[in-house]
């Protein structure tokens, strides 16, 4: 809902006053409703949402003041701004006491009532992005080291849990995982784990260095690892150090460690086993102090069976190896985790965004993410930037995630069939009882067990009561 679709009630005894005003905010894109007395008002705002209330202070029955009461009681979201021509300061302060947002002088001028409403919704709507930015940093800063690994879920929480346990280690870890599920952020939480348990003060910090062994060429991927000594090739005009050294205490990341070619995969070993590397073109290794961490999205023993990788390399790195799941794997956090990208994509851009409409979350929540959580990223960050708000909706979405297809198992990934199947026929059955309680009973489930599955399964309460 954009600030000129928002929903303003008028509530005033004259019928004169209160058409004026309707056809003023209608005019300009308001979605006008009236009311001639405080029951009435009170009545609409049971029954409809309500954005702001501009509401006369003298009115038959219950007053303005009594009117408000009730109508914050019911919707506290609600802006209220009281109009009276009796106007004093003792009346006012007594406004502004018991909830009211504003306070106009009658006659009314038409261009300041739509200017105080203007800034009462631009001001709620100020608020409303910085308590969800708030809500976004609070939870990276609760979760400390690893808050940039987003999910409530039990996935998520044991994978911060495994984080939380060998990061203060400095041991050596191989991540696993799918491309697109967080390993470079697993690593990271791993590096600041081991720095604060070396460094707890943190007088001397550790660099994090990310190497991707897969964008770099054999000769040059060597020269960047280890380093190389003045004259060693044409070029080289002066000692260099690799990210061995120059990271210091701190941290080499070494991206894509399955595509390694053989030959540097030798020199890695002698640097994991001895701390030391040696330089190109030099005679004496340099001693190195940092922490090694390795991610691929292969299968390491495969590729050791096909011979591709060194069996001595692999046991090496895999010290201790760490799974990061798919996004499939963790489907429940997927509200958490699109609300927190929307955030920070709406904060960079510099647009509005109240956040995903519930068609929209279900599509994200059902589609088969191949791309995992880099992908999800990607295809929130088109929708800020091609959609106009104030939620996300199916039309900001690629077609592919939307569910397009009338076959509900035309989908090549069997969990995800059966997934969708249930869904489906949990909805059926909730559009066919009475109430809950009978649908739970015809599911042959508990009631409580009933709210849990259609929470996991993506089906709103409102959504499942409409249909």
């Amino acid at each position: 809902m954009t600030i000129n679709q928002a929903r303003i009630l008028v509530v005033d005894d004259e019928p004169i006053i209160r058409s004026s005003l309707a056809e003023c905010l209608e005019t300009e894109g308001f979605h006008p409703m009236v009311a001639a007395t405080g029951e009435e008002a009170v009545a609409r705002v049971e029954i409809e949402p309500v954005d702001v209330v501009l509401c006369d202070l003298q009115l038959p029955g219950i007053n303005g003041i009594e009117t408000l009461d009730r109508i914050l009681s019911r919707a506290p979201e609600a802006m209220v701004i009281l109009m009276t021509a009796y106007g004093t300061v003792e009346t006012a302060v007594a406004a502004f006491q018991r909830g009211a947002h504003d306070y106009l002088l009658k006659p009314v001028l038409l261009d300041e009532v739509l200017a105080r409403i203007r800034r009462l919704l631009d001001h709620r709507e100020a608020l409303r992005e910085n308590r969800r930015l708030r809500r976004v940093l609070t939870r990276v800063e609760q979760a400390g080291s690893t808050g940039r690994l987003i999910g409530q879920g039990n996935v998520m929480r044991g994978i911060r849990a495994l984080i939380n346990k060998i990061g203060p280690a400095r041991s050596t870890v191989l991540i696993l995982g799918e491309s697109g599920t967080g390993k470079e952020l697993a690593a990271r939480a791993l590096h600041e784990l081991g720095e604060k348990a070396r460094d707890p003060e943190g007088n001397l910090p550790g660099r994090f260095l990310a190497v991707n062994c897969a964008a770099i060429p054999g000769d040059l991927l060597e020269n960047q690892l280890f380093g190389h000594k003045k004259g060693a090739f044409t070029g080289a005009d002066r000692d260099q150090h690799g990210v061995f050294v120059h990271a210091g205490h701190g941290t080499v990341f070494l991206d894509e460690i399955g595509e390694l070619p053989l030959a540097t995969q030798a020199k890695l070993l002698r640097a994991l086993e001895e701390k030391e590397v040696l330089p190109v073109g030099a005679n004496e290794p340099v001693r190195m102090e940092a922490r090694v961490l390795a991610a691929t999205n292969k299968d390491l023993q495969t590729e050791v069976e096909n011979n591709r990788f060194r069996s001595d390399l692999y046991y090496r790195l895999n010290v201790v190896s760490l799974r990061m799941p798919s996004l499939r794997e963790h489907r429940e956090d997927i509200p958490e985790l699109a609300e927190h990208l929307l955030a920070r994509h709406t904060a960079q851009m510099g647009k509005k965004f109240e956040g995903i409409a519930r068609d929209a979350m279900s599509a994200l929540r059902e589609a088969r993410w191949k791309g995992n959580v880099r992908e999800l990223d990607n295809v929130l960050q088109r929708a800020v930037i091609l959609g106009d708000g104030p939620l996300v909706g199916c039309v900001d979405l690629p077609g592919d995630l939307t569910g397009e297809t009338s076959d509900p198992l035309a989908i090549d990934d069997l969990p995800q069939a059966v997934r969708r199947f249930e869904k489906l026929h949990v909805e059926r059955i909730l559009r066919e009882s009475i109430d809950k309680r009978e649908a739970a009973k015809r599911l042959g489930i508990g009631l409580s067990s009933l709210y849990r599955r259609m929470a996991d399964l993506g089906i709103m309460l409102d959504q499942a009561e409409a249909e």
